[in-house]
C-alpha cells in the first residue's frame, strides 16, 4: 500500500475533485445512499468529503480550519450505516474511481483506504 503522499502524488487535487463529483452523481439517484443526504446539501457534501480526503491524503488544512478534527463516526453517528450501506458506498467509490480512471497503484490503496473507513464507520450489524 502507497503512503498518503504517495497517492496524493498519482492522484492530485484535481483528481480528488473529480473522484467526488464522480462519486455524488450516483450518490444523488442511488436507492440505498440518496435517502441519508439532505437534498438542500448536495454541493455542501460534496465539498466535505473532498476536504476531508484531501487533508487526509495530502495535507491539505482547510478541512481541519474549517471543521476541525474528522471526528467521522460522530458525525456520521445520526445515520443507520450496515453492511449494505458500507458495500453500496464502496460499489458507488469504485464506479467513480474508474470513471475517472485513478490511477494504479493509487487506486489499489484507496479500495483498501476506503474499505477500512467504511467499514469504521458502520454503526449497525447488518
Amino acid at each position: 500500500m502507497l503512503d498518503e503522499k504517495e497517492i496524493f502524488a498519482q492522484v492530485g487535487e484535481e483528481g480528488f475533485t473529480s473522484m467526488v463529483t464522480a462519486f455524488y452523481r450516483r450518490v444523488k439517484t442511488d436507492e440505498i445512499l440518496a435517502p441519508m443526504y439532505p437534498d438542500q446539501d448536495w454541493e455542501g457534501a460534496e465539498k466535505r468529503l473532498c476536504g476531508f480526503l484531501l487533508f487526509r491524503l495530502g495535507g491539505d488544512m482547510a478541512y481541519i480550519e474549517e471543521r476541525g478534527h474528522p471526528r467521522l463516526r460522530m458525525r456520521h453517528a445520526p445515520f443507520a450505516i450496515g453492511t449494505e450501506q458500507r458495500d453500496r458506498w464502496l460499489k458507488l467509490m469504485g464506479e467513480a474511481m474508474d470513471e475517472v480512471e485513478t490511477p494504479s497503484p493509487a487506486r489499489e490503496s484507496l479500495d483498501e483506504f476506503f474499505a477500512q473507513v467504511a467499514d469504521f464507520l458502520r454503526n449497525r450489524p447488518y
